[in-house]
């Protein structure tokens, strides 16, 4: 198999693989995905520009701020979130604005600031345990086993 072949039948199964990821994985982990994503796409975009490889780096950054944009702030959930989702979906906005201005200027220094923000809410995102989240929805209950006394009240 020459190697246009290999690669071709490699990408094939890269999507159909990520594909069913997709469809098995939890919200959750669709969110985690997500900011991988990204964050690959940032690093591909930083490596084209400094290789010099216009088109790629205009494709990479460009997938970076669809997948902020259409996948990360558009999973916002504006109605329950209050203003965490506020600030969230201010900060996405500005992502996507930085990684614009680092395509049309050059500059990767742009796309760096973009990482370390991904980076920080990726991080942020895996601490959370969807299991106990989900739980502690409901507010959690007083133990009423044992009468009050005065300072407990």
């Amino acid at each position: 198999m020459n190697y246009a072949m290999r690669n071709t039948a490699m990408n094939a199964y890269g999507k159909q693989s990520l594909a069913i990821e997709v469809e098995a994985a939890s919200p959750h982990r669709l969110i985690l995905m997500l900011f991988e994503g990204a964050v690959t796409a940032c690093h591909m975009g930083k490596l084209h520009m400094q290789n010099g490889s216009v088109a790629e780096k205009g494709m990479a950054i460009s997938k970076a701020i669809a997948i902020i944009e259409e996948g990360l702030r558009l999973s916002l959930d504006k109605e329950v979130g209050g203003e965490l989702v506020n600030n969230l979906d201010a900060l996405y906005a500005y992502m996507g604005q930085r990684l614009l201005q680092a395509n049309v200027k050059n500059d990767p220094a742009l796309i760096d600031e973009v990482l370390g923000l991904l980076t920080g809410l990726k991080e942020a995102w895996a601490q959370i345990d969807p299991a106990r989240a989900a739980t502690s929805q409901s507010a959690p209950q007083p133990d009423r086993s044992t009468p009050l006394t005065y300072g407990q009240v």
